[in-house]
């Protein structure tokens, strides 16, 4: 959606932080993406010492994003709570229907809840946005029962409206490129395994380090499938970045390197739902 004009933005903004006012004391849920970041940024400029980051390290959760979650709360001076969570001891993660997310979530923001109370947090916040609204989200279910709010959606929030909000904040992830957790990664019905989130979280890695920015390493058996923006298309198939790729991909257990053509979306795994 566009960018609504600033009178709007600034509105939506106010009504965002009368939200989190009326909550008392919250912990966001802080992945260090766009939305979470922002979401974060605006609880401490409204409730001050009374807003707190809480971060969930699954194993789905790479170090490298939880060093830039440390990294920006120490920055900026905010108390974080980080809870590791061994999601393969949450049963049914491991075989991985099409709720998963909400098997996954329902485990996870329990324990985070669990976290909260103990620091005597009234709320626990998270940053879903108005376009999450559009896609299968199990995850949304599990949310909705543990009586998690997310304010971002109740202030009608769009995401490049919170980009845009982000930018005039002068937080870094303004133009972060969108990530999922790594179990997104996986068709549904396949087992995921320790061994197969590593190979994926090293394959996107190295896409990372060749320059690429927006990307998805779906994972189909020992199959990966390589999405990345269509601009990006003709940049990745070049002979050289091509050979690079499908050598680092082998060493890494993939026995198949393909590249997607339609190019890369968010939440591909679901177009198979229903049919």
């Amino acid at each position: 959606m566009p960018v609504t004009d600033r009178i709007t933005l600034q509105k939506k903004y106010q009504k965002l932080q009368e939200i989190l006012r009326s909550l008392g004391s919250v912990a966001v849920a802080f992945s260090g993406g766009v939305d979470s970041t922002f979401l974060l940024k605006a609880a401490q400029e409204t409730l001050g010492d009374k807003a707190i980051a809480i971060t969930a390290c699954p194993c789905s959760f790479t170090e490298r994003e939880l060093k830039e979650t440390e990294d920006f709360c120490r920055e900026n001076n905010i108390p974080q709570e980080v809870c590791r969570i061994n999601e393969f001891e949450i049963p049914g993660f491991r075989q991985n229907p099409p709720d998963r997310c909400y098997i996954c979530k329902k485990g996870i923001f329990t324990k985070l809840w669990e976290a909260a109370k103990e620091k005597n947090i009234n709320m626990i916040v998270e940053g879903s946005n108005m376009d999450d609204l559009g896609d299968y989200r199990p995850g949304r279910r599990a949310i909705v029962e543990l009586g998690v709010r997310s304010p971002l959606q109740e202030a009608g929030l769009y995401k490049d409206e919170i980009r845009e909000l982000s930018k005039d904040m002068n937080l870094p992830t303004w133009n972060k490129p969108s990530f999922a957790c790594l179990a997104s990664r996986f068709v549904y019905g396949e087992t995921i395994t320790e061994e197969k989130l590593r190979m994926v979280d090293q394959a996107e890695q190295f896409l990372m380090e060749l320059g690429f920015h927006q990307f998805r390493v779906r994972i189909h058996g020992t199959m990966a499938r390589i999405e990345v923006p269509s601009e990006d298309i003709l940049k990745i198939a070049d002979n050289e970045a091509r050979e690079k790729i499908t050598e680092k991909f082998r060493s890494l257990g993939f026995s198949y390197v393909t590249l997607d053509l339609q190019g890369f979306r968010s939440g591909s795994m679901n177009e198979v739902l229903g049919k």
